[in-house]
């Protein structure tokens, strides 16, 4: 059975990439980024799956901008239509950061893209998911508080942490609708954020990923999971 899947950040990178696997796997997906008039690669994929993706604006720190999604959902779905699978990819990762050099308005920003944002906005989208449906963050180890020792990319790693945290309490409460809602590790991806050095094609983790948020049962709602079905301490 083909799933209604909302992808944001899908202009790019695993973003691009989950959009592309679950179009080839007969999934109907609405694919969300900034600007989506500039996403070239996301009308190509338009073309060649006719009628089962949409591309829509969304900025995720933006609540405006949750409110004019939600606006245009009962078209996007059609009548009596549900999302079974949203996948919040979009984030950012300030660079170059140190101790006595920090700025306000990255980490404030950071918390918007990679936390507060997911959050509000699957609050937003909750009338509209199916009973049974599934939420992905697109976590990173590096919001690993365990996993911490070293001062290095401090607005992400909050971030991440507390984008780790938004998935505990989103599971908690849903839970009795039976929506699974997950956390998950990339690996260290080979885009523009995980950069030339990295070890993971976005191929292969959105693959890994796909296959453990298919996987996934109510029994893993709340976990911190990797792209290869491997728990990751808090």
């Amino acid at each position: 059975m083909s799933l209604n899947v909302l992808v944001t950040g899908a202009n790019r990178g695993i973003g691009l990439e989950f959009t592309r696997q679950l179009l080839e796997r007969g999934d109907r997906v609405i694919a969300a980024c900034r600007q989506p008039g500039r996403a070239h690669a996301l009308d190509e994929l338009a073309g060649e799956h006719p009628g089962r993706l949409q591309l829509v604006p969304l900025d995720v720190s933006d609540v405006a901008s949750h409110r004019a999604l939600l606006g245009e959902l009962p078209l996007l779905l059609g009548e009596g239509g549900r999302l079974d699978l949203v996948i919040h990819n979009a984030g950012v990762l300030p660079s170059g950061e140190r101790l006595g050099q920090l700025e306000e308005a990255v980490l404030i920003d950071a918390l918007k893209t990679n936390a507060t944002g997911p959050l509000l906005l699957s609050q937003s989208l909750a009338p509209h998911l199916a009973d049974g449906a599934k939420i992905a963050h697109l976590s990173s180890v590096l919001g690993s508080i365990t996993a911490t020792d070293a001062f290095s990319t401090p607005s992400y790693r909050i971030s991440k942490a507390a984008q780790n945290m938004v998935t505990r309490l989103l599971a908690a409460a849903l839970r009795e609708r039976g929506i699974t809602v997950l956390a998950l590790h990339p690996g260290w991806v080979q885009t523009e954020m995980g950069g030339s050095g990295a070890q993971v094609t976005p191929g292969d983790s959105a693959r890994g990923l796909l296959k453990v948020i298919d996987g996934a049962t109510l029994a893993d709602s709340g976990g911190f999971i990797d792209w290869q079905g491997q728990g990751i301490d808090w």
